[in-house]
């Protein structure tokens, strides 16, 4: 079996991501392959539970109330229709429902208490539940925990580097902490980036090498291409290429070799081959749905079609175990 190593530097990921990309291909399928269940898939699907009107300043983002972008702001969702919206996500196949808010930080208010709400009604559907809510104290964390939350999505972006170009709001050793506060209360870590920012390939190596240095590997590792959005600072950043894709996910499976990579933003740019591309990569997560958050995402009905047609299958909740067993424990159940 590979060996899962947390000392990686920046010369040998660099030598790993700049391989012929057959060879680097066929390198990260075999580590993928060493996992019995390499032909399942995990599937998410993503709601916004808070949309717009967020203080950040990311050069991405839709929901920054700074920028024109034409998204609508809406206050937190009853939890009826975060319910209705997860049965209708858990009958389409998705075995993890993904909640985000356009927030800064989470605050102990009135909010927070129907997040955690929310939290208890999704997990009693027999769904992993994952919350993207931007910083978490430690307290916060754990209250989530409790609560019966499967994992917490928390994005690096790019590099430390490169960070500074895309926001100013908060700081990579925020980001850094908030994965910290998440990993002690002893919830699954979801963390990666996005590509086609207007990074070098020196920033999205470093951002992997970051990730795969932390004391334990996040569990999944969102590989994102830049859907640019008409009113943010980014609009005009030309697609990226699939094989740039590509070549970040089969990077991330060999220097991360027990998470699971999932193939996340900009799918609707991608066609079948491409995607079967990813997975051989070792993609093995997608969100599903028509939406992530506030872009446009394939329907659930396309990406069923696609997986029988590539013989994937979808993966069932819980294959690690249930909330409140410890991550690092599940992880080796896998």
């Amino acid at each position: 079996m590979t060996e899962v190593r947390h000392n990686w530097t920046q010369e040998e990921i660099s030598e790993i991501y700049y391989s012929p990309l057959l060879d680097l291909v066929y390198r990260a399928a075999t580590i993928h392959r060493e996992n019995k269940d390499y032909s399942e898939v995990q599937i998410s699907s993503l709601i916004s539970i808070k949309t717009g009107g967020c203080p950040e300043d990311c050069a991405y983002c839709p929901q920054a109330a700074r920028y024109n972008t034409g998204v609508d702001v809406h206050a937190i969702m009853p939890k009826d229709e975060v319910i209705a919206a997860a049965e209708k996500a858990k009958a389409g196949g998705a075995s993890r429902l993904c909640m985000g808010a356009a927030w800064r930080e989470v605050r102990d208010n009135r909010d927070f208490d129907k997040v955690i709400d929310m939290v208890k009604a999704v997990n009693s559907l027999d769904m992993e539940v994952c919350c993207t809510l931007g910083m978490l104290t430690e307290s916060q964390a754990q209250r989530l925990a409790d609560a019966g939350l499967y994992a917490y999505n928390h994005n690096l972006d790019t590099s430390e580097d490169d960070y500074k170009r895309i926001i100013t709001t908060r700081t990579y050793d925020e980001r850094l902490q908030t994965l910290d506060n998440v990993r002690k209360a002893h919830i699954s870590v979801c963390s990666g980036g996005i590509i086609g920012l207007g990074e070098t390939d020196a920033d999205r190596i470093s951002m992997l090498r970051t990730l795969s240095n932390l004391p334990q590997h996040p569990e999944s590792v969102p590989i994102n291409a830049l859907v640019p959005v008409k009113g943010t600072p980014l609009a005009d950043q030309p697609r990226v290429s699939v094989w740039d894709m590509v070549r970040m996910i089969a990077t991330t499976k060999i220097v991360m070799p027990k998470s699971v990579v999932r193939l996340s933003a900009g799918r609707t740019e991608m066609s079948t081959v491409e995607q079967a591309f990813c997975f051989m990569a070792g993609a093995n997560s997608i969100f599903a749905g028509e939406k992530l958050l506030t872009t446009p995402n394939p329907s659930f009905s396309d990406d069923m079609a696609m997986l029988e047609l590539l013989g994937l299958k979808p993966r069932e909740a819980f294959k690690n175990g249930r909330p409140g067993k410890k991550v690092e424990e599940a992880v080796e159940a896998n």
